[in-house]
């Protein structure tokens, strides 16, 4: 039970690196509008690692509490 909140930590990292992508996506196109749209892959892409991140996290939790 330990191991699996343990592996749980990663979704609070995967939600603090989501929180970042968007700010600085936000925070850049508010400086630079025009440029905004250029960006929106790597916002995409960021926004996949990180939340990739929080879901292997989960599955490791998932996998230590249910499999025997």
């Amino acid at each position: 039970m330990i191991g699996a909140g343990l592996a749980c930590i990663a979704l609070v990292g995967a939600g603090i690196g989501i929180g970042n992508v968007f700010g600085s996506y936000l925070e850049g196109a508010l400086r630079n509008p025009g440029a905004a749209a250029s960006q929106t892959t790597n916002l995409l892409l960021g926004f996949a690692l990180c939340e990739a991140t929080g879901l292997f996290g989960l599955v490791i939790a998932l996998i230590i509490l249910y499999a025997k």
